[in-house]
């Protein structure tokens, strides 16, 4: 199977970015909007780029590049959770591969592996020291039942539908052996961690 055959990007950009006090999605990060990072990054992997917001307004903030669409919470209110559910939805392809708009080190060749293991599963999903990392993992529309009972029951815990269906976890030794710093589940969520990313790009990251 190509890898990127079938497999649309799915970028969550609905959060209000509390924690840095402005938007995160359009901060200035290396010449380009953080956003716009993320969404090159995933480009050269998948067919289709669906960027999923809160409201038609937040879409028209975005400065999306020419081919990336938007598609408004169908759950408002519900998480992430809600983001993945809006995004496969949305997406024209079976698989979508799920990351939040504030991730600026997405590691190509990692994506690569977890997108090679999807024969079989419905979801292929990071689990680093025990715990999950579903917003770095990619899922299949079969997933979509069984996550949008979760959302109706209000049970907006992500992990809570992998009992529903056929996960691949990809174990830490395998991450590491593609991503060693594990740089690519860093989020920008406050100033100090907007600090540190931008001194990574420095060093070239």
């Amino acid at each position: 199977m190509d890898d990127s055959i079938g497999v649309s990007a799915i970028v969550l950009a609905g959060g209000l970015s509390r924690r840095l006090g402005r938007d995160k999605a359009l901060e200035p990060f290396g010449g380009e909007p953080l956003i716009a990072r993320v969404i090159g990054r995933l480009a050269m992997l998948t067919e289709e780029t669906v960027v999923v917001v809160n409201s038609k307004e937040r879409a028209a903030e975005l400065p999306l590049p020419a081919g990336a669409r938007t598609a408004v919470d169908i759950y408002p209110d519900s998480g992430s959770l809600g983001g993945i559910f809006t995004g496969l939805t949305a997406a024209s392809n079976e698989w979508g591969f799920v990351v939040a708009c504030d991730m600026p080190f997405l590691n190509t060749a990692l994506i690569e592996h977890i997108l090679s293991l999807r024969q079989g599963h419905a979801a292929v999903v990071p689990m680093l020291e025990g715990y999950p990392e579903p917003t770095h993992s990619v899922y299949s529309k079969a997933c979509l039942p069984h996550i949008e009972r979760r959302l109706q029951a209000g049970q907006l815990r992500i992990a809570r539908f992998f009992d529903d269906v056929r996960v691949r976890y990809v174990q830490d030794d395998e991450v590491d052996a593609l991503d060693a710093g594990r740089l690519s589940f860093f989020n920008v969520n406050t100033p100090a961690d907007l600090a540190h990313a931008l001194s990574l790009v420095e060093e070239g990251l």
